[in-house]
């Protein structure tokens, strides 16, 4: 009898209903009248099980169990953007603290704060890969629909190649639409850029040779741009400059502070192949002090890549030493509306 009750109360969280508080963290109060809804993840997408409105004092009561087996999205609207938290199986779902901010279309202290171009030259394409890191220090989000990012893709961008993946804060990756511009090769998405930090990924490929030329646009104003190239690939460009190279695989990275990027590639290379031939030690730390930030490209969730990526990262920042130890470590890495 005593292992029955001890089981049931070990699974009755599974199958509690679903409470909490809104809070709006702009204002630091409750938020009353915020939708709340809580969707079960399936392979075939999110499946909407229930909703309910925030009260008066920003609680909100949905009673519908939560059946185990799988984690649950619980998503709340306000100012024309989503908000969510994961509930995993056994995580309690009472007693829920659900965060909204207030939403701005001006961008405040939402600004680019690192911009890294990866270009991997091959014989017939050259493959680009372009990360931006927004950084959002205030108490609203950024959310304006004609655009929070822009950026330029070159009109030579092989047909159906563009790919762009945007991150919110302690998010997951979303597969974003850029609209075109008016301008020839201009792009923007209106990915909400909420408080903490979000990236983008832009990824294209272009018809290349050996020399390749490549150009871009910069829109922003803000931090250098890097470029990190593989192991026997160099650059030629005005505005370039050598930071140094990444000491197992070799690869370069540039900086400049140039908005019209023209840059000859020569060479070819891949960033993928030789991350995968390095070796990859695990539990990397920097006991310095220093932030360091790991920027990972499309298709580098493998765990070598992540070290990799985090070389390249403090290089460019100013090639703080890493102090590595241990074995490999994994990568760590919705939404947004």
């Amino acid at each position: 009898m005593k292992a029955l009750v001890i089981l049931f109360a070990a699974t009755g969280t599974l199958f509690a209903a679903v409470d909490g508080t809104v809070v709006n963290r702009s204002t630091g109060r409750p938020e009353p009248g915020a939708d709340v809804s809580i969707f079960k993840l399936t392979q075939n997408g999110p499946e909407l099980l229930d909703s309910a409105k925030s009260d008066a004092n920003g609680h909100f009561s949905i009673n519908r169990t939560l059946e185990p087996g799988g984690p649950h999205l619980i998503e709340v609207q306000h100012s024309g953007v989503t908000y969510n938290i994961m509930v995993s199986p056994g995580r309690p779902s009472t007693g829920l603290e659900l965060d909204v901010f207030d939403s701005s279309k001006n961008p405040g202290t939402a600004q680019v704060s690192q911009h890294i171009l990866f270009l991997e030259p091959s014989g017939q394409q050259l493959g680009v890969t372009e990360t931006f890191i927004l950084s959002n220090t205030g108490k609203l989000t950024y959310d304006d629909p004609d655009g929070t990012l822009r950026f330029f893709v070159p009109p030579a961008a092989v047909k159906d190649s563009l790919k762009v993946n945007a991150t919110e804060p302690r998010g997951m990756g979303l597969e974003q639409a850029p609209t075109e511009g008016k301008r020839k090769g201009a792009y923007s998405i209106s990915f909400p850029i909420k408080p903490g930090e979000t990236r983008v990924d832009i990824a294209y490929t272009l018809p290349a040779s050996d020399p390749a030329a490549f150009s871009s646009k910069v829109f922003y104003q803000g931090p250098p741009t890097r470029i990190v190239v593989p192991a026997g690939v160099t650059l030629q460009g005005d505005d370039l400059k050598l930071l140094g190279a990444e000491p197992q695989t070799k690869a370069s990275i540039y900086e400049t502070a140039a908005a019209a990027l023209k840059i000859t590639v020569h060479g070819t290379g891949s960033l993928r192949a030789a991350a995968q031939g390095a070796a990859a030690p695990a539990d990397d730390t920097d006991d310095s002090g220093a932030t360091l930030r790991t920027i990972l490209p499309p298709g580098f969730e493998d765990r070598r890549l992540a070290v990799l990526a985090l070389a390249f990262a403090a290089l460019a920042l100013g090639f703080v030493l890493l102090y590595r130890k241990g074995q490999a470590a994994p990568a760590k890495g919705k939404s947004g509306s």
